[in-house]
């Protein structure tokens, strides 16, 4: 098998791993609520989904 020839030193490392990083999510705000809302999702407030009612929320009072 192969082995290394030399340790890779720490700056090489870090140089390859640059491009690891979180990214920030992607928010809208909610048509019919105006909450914010990740994308592609239900709105957790009104249950709305592009304008749609999409899940039965309870109220509650």
């Amino acid at each position: 098998m192969a082995h290394p020839k030399r340790k890779t030193s720490k700056q090489r490392r870090n140089k390859r791993r640059t491009h690891y990083k979180a990214t920030v999510p992607t928010v809208a705000t909610c048509q019919n609520c105006g909450a914010t809302v990740l994308y592609h999702r239900v709105c957790p407030e009104c249950g709305y989904y592009r304008g749609k009612l999409a899940i039965e929320k309870e109220v509650t009072a």
